[in-house]
């Protein structure tokens, strides 16, 4: 699936091409988060379990080089970082991503604690700042099962506010964020209701009428989702997403694509 979601009247472009992968496009400077381009089938998790891609991610790395920068939020799931992405991750100058991530994966990873900002330059001589933000991959106490995970905020002086969520399942969290950032302009948010044994199905990512609420406590703009489709342990998708945003009167704000 592969979605143009970017308006005449914004600066910023999201292209959302299945899973958790899109690419921004901000500020001169093109940015792919949680890069996924392996073919369906199944991916090993640790102590015999493993995750289920279900569809092709619709581009090839080649396609979308170059890239200046990619947003990881964790490396440990390969539903976020799988082989092809490690690959990708060698021709891009900075990968940003939690502290341990940065120390496993080496080369041009830069790890961020929670609220740690870095500076970039702008290809028109200007700078924006990419903020890292909390992210809980699950109930509270989850960390030491589900591992670091981080979501990044993009701001700059003259451009709207653009959320990356990452793989977040509180709106704690996102109430945390908002009451820096809001109203956000754009929110990318990490959907699909993901659930696994590995917390005895407790949601790993926002479910639908979770995803209308966090749209509704940042004050986004438009709310642009990923990673709700592409993989077998999500349990809800487009239709729940269309159904909990018209339910919550904000619809219009919320920007599927194309199936």
């Amino acid at each position: 699936m592969t979605s143009e979601t970017s308006r005449p009247t914004e600066q910023t472009s999201v292209s959302v091409f299945g899973g958790p992968t899109a690419l921004i496009e901000y500020g001169g400077l093109r940015f792919l988060t949680d890069p996924t381009f392996d073919a369906p089938g199944e991916y090993p998790i640790g102590d015999g379990r493993a995750l289920t891609k279900t569809a092709p991610t619709a581009v090839t790395p080649a396609r979308l080089a170059p890239i200046d920068v990619v947003l990881l939020s964790h490396d440990e799931h390969p539903d976020n970082l799988d082989h092809s992405g490690r690959a990708l991750l060698a021709d891009v100058p900075l990968t940003l991503t939690t502290r341990g991530g940065a120390g496993r994966l080496g080369g041009t990873a830069r790890g961020l604690a929670p609220w740690e900002t870095v500076d970039l330059p702008r290809p028109d001589g200007g700078t924006l700042t990419v903020t890292a933000t909390p992210a809980q991959h699950g109930p509270e106490g989850c960390e030491p099962v589900t591992g670091e995970v981080i979501g990044f905020v993009l701001t700059a002086p003259d451009l709207p506010t653009v959320y990356v969520s990452g793989d977040n399942a509180s709106l704690d969290v996102v109430r945390r964020i908002a009451d820096r950032f809001a109203p956000v302009d754009t929110a990318v948010l990490f959907a699909g209701a993901a659930r696994t044994a590995l917390l005895d199905g407790a949601l790993l990512t926002l479910d639908s009428a979770q995803a209308a609420e966090a749209a509704a406590i940042l004050a986004a703009g438009r709310v642009v989702p990923v990673h709700f489709d592409s993989w077998g342990h999500f349990t809800e998708g487009r239709t729940h997403l269309a159904d909990a945003f018209t339910a919550a009167g904000l619809r219009d704000r919320l920007e599927l694509g194309a199936a």
